[in-house]
């Protein structure tokens, strides 16, 4: 369902497939999971197209929350600009704002910009 490597300093986290409505709890407990392990790294989510629908889009809304909560910056890349434009409408918008990217490479740099600015 998914899977993660360190880029540049950053957990980039990759959504493989649509978790579909049973598997969103355990595709949050997951990502939270590698968000808690690394609190010191910022985060990237990368959706990949087949996972890039309205039950993963929500997953990254709550994960958003939890690194907001954990004072980490979430960055998310996806190539489905229906995703982006869900993404940037319903991202909370105190605290960090979330980064929104059509590519991954684009996402990873500037969550590493923060990273070496902090």
């Amino acid at each position: 369902m998914l899977s993660h490597v360190f880029e540049r300093g950053v957990l980039v986290v990759t959504v493989h497939e649509d978790p579909g409505i049973s598997g969103r709890a355990l595709l949050l407990t997951r990502i939270g999971e590698l968000v808690e392990a690394h609190r010191q790294a910022h985060v990237v989510v990368v959706l990949d197209e087949p996972a890039a629908v309205a039950t993963t889009v929500s997953v990254v809304l709550r994960v958003h929350h939890l690194c907001r909560d954990l004072g980490v910056l979430l960055h998310v890349a996806t190539g489905s600009a229906a995703a982006r434009r869900v993404l940037e409408a319903n991202a909370d918008t105190h605290g960090d704002p979330l980064g929104v990217h059509a590519d991954v490479d684009t996402a990873v740099a500037a969550a590493s910009a923060f990273t070496a600015a902090a």
